[in-house]
């Protein structure tokens, strides 16, 4: 399971090293005693600290903890937040740790429809464009 999230986690450095923002995978940052995310990128206009997460099952949980670390280094830092989340057969979504939905054990619970709707595509998180989501009105 290690290698299928280190190879995610590098699938997605490579993203952001092609589109012009440094990045770099935080080795240890799941077994460290500071606050650091999965990966760090930036551009020298924005900063991004990132959680990585993948799934073959169409529900994540993912600990309470991670995302308070992911808050506590994106404020030092002074980056954005986001939880990479990356479904099989699916383009990766991000979401801002305020769009997670707590569990009743206080952990978080994505699941695809959360993220399909409440999630960014990589394009909109280094400020390519925006996407254009349909609102009813009625």
């Amino acid at each position: 399971m290690y290698r299928k999230g280190y190879c995610r986690e590098l699938d997605l450095v490579n993203l952001f090293w092609d589109k012009g923002f440094a990045a770099l995978r935080v080795a240890g940052s799941g077994s460290s005693s500071k606050p650091l995310p999965d990966i760090v990128a930036g551009n020298g206009k924005k900063y991004l600290a990132i959680e990585v997460k993948y799934t073959s099952k169409e529900v994540l949980y993912i600990n309470f903890s991670k995302i308070e670390e992911l808050i506590k280094f994106s404020k030092r830092f002074g980056a954005e937040a986001y939880i990479a989340v990356k479904f099989s057969h699916k383009d990766w979504l991000f979401l801002s740790p305020k769009d997670l939905k707590k569990t009743r054990s206080g952990n978080y619970r994505i699941d695809i429809d959360l993220a399909m709707l409440k999630g960014k595509l990589f394009e909109e998180i280094i400020g390519e464009e925006k996407q254009m989501k349909l609102i009813d009105d009625h």
